[in-house]
């Protein structure tokens, strides 16, 4: 009986363990460095590249106008990622400030992300 009862346990805690279902996530990253000196390449780097915060991954500005752009699309469960924009390989925006951070709702969402390369600020558009 002890047995059924152990098995039994264990087979509830399989099967109503906390498995997070993935959502696609769609992020679109706008970087204005309109007055920021010495821009030859753009990236960012954080938490949910795949080479975490070792590798930037470029943004491109395809009309020569200062705005830098690049689409992330994932399925993923996670709730949030941190992050911050990469001047030139290594120089990393925001020194002494916290990354910055996007927080996500538990369902598929497409978001822009609009910000000023060394600001804090930022403006986050659901759609």
């Amino acid at each position: 009986m002890k047995k059924i009862i152990t098995i039994s346990l264990l087979l509830l805690s399989v099967f109503t363990s906390c498995v997070q279902k993935e959502h696609q996530k769609n992020v679109t990253f706008i970087v204005d460095t309109n007055g920021i000196d010495g821009i030859e390449t753009l990236g960012i780097r954080g938490s949910f590249l795949p080479n975490q915060w070792r590798e930037s991954y470029p943004l491109t500005d395809e009309n020569n106008d200062g705005i830098y752009e690049v689409n992330f699309q994932e399925e993923t469960a996670v709730n949030s990622i941190t992050f911050k924009f990469v001047k030139n390989g290594f120089d990393y925006e925001l020194k002494n400030e916290n990354n910055r951070k996007i927080t996500f709702e538990y369902k598929p969402e497409t978001l822009i992300y609009q910000t000023k390369f060394n600001d804090t600020t930022a403006t986050i558009i659901k759609k």
